[in-house]
């Protein structure tokens, strides 16, 4: 399992390849069967392959952020109802690694948009913004945007030399 985790890196390059019904499912349901606070299962989760959303998507944050989107063969905004649970943020959050973990099986690229807590421009944030484009309820929280497609670019996974063992503490701090 640490080899396979080691190998998922962020792709913001994508073939314009689709990625086949079967398989988009799969992802899917990686994300469904996540665990949650409770059993809460707070997430709603909205998925377009229209070229026309994902540009529009590509453009929900003013900086950094989606512009990948736009070439990508789909994307899942993860949102959630924010009154289900106070913990939505981690539910969505521990659904939208086991997406990107499914999709990485799967030879299929990923990589997360931060939308939670981020603006699209002077008057709108990137919550408001994606709500309108995927016309999200407004009772509704977005936690974020997973960007996926098959990988244009290829990275080295991870070794062993880049696991920051200081980060470890035992017992205490």
């Amino acid at each position: 399992m640490i080899d396979f985790i080691k190998g998922r890196r962020s792709c913001r390059k994508f073939g314009n390849i689709a990625i086949p019904e079967d398989k988009l499912k799969s992802i899917l349901k990686a994300g469904l069967l996540a665990p949650s606070g409770r059993s809460k299962r707070p997430w709603e989760f909205v998925v377009t392959e229209d070229y026309k959303k994902l540009e529009l998507l590509s453009n929900c944050r003013t900086q950094g952020g989606g512009f990948f989107l736009k070439d990508a063969a789909a994307a899942i905004v993860i949102a959630a109802d924010s009154e289900k649970t106070d913990v939505w943020t981690e539910d969505c959050s521990i659904a939208a690694s086991y997406i990107q973990l499914e999709a990485h099986s799967l030879g299929i690229g990923s990589c997360w948009v931060q939308v939670r807590n981020r603006v699209h421009d002077d008057s709108k944030t990137a919550e408001s913004y994606i709500k309108e484009v995927m016309e999200i309820p407004e009772n509704y929280s977005i936690e974020c945007i997973i960007g996926l497609g098959y990988p244009d670019e290829v990275k080295d996974s991870y070794t062993d030399k880049d696991i920051d063992w200081a980060k470890v503490h035992m017992e205490k701090f």
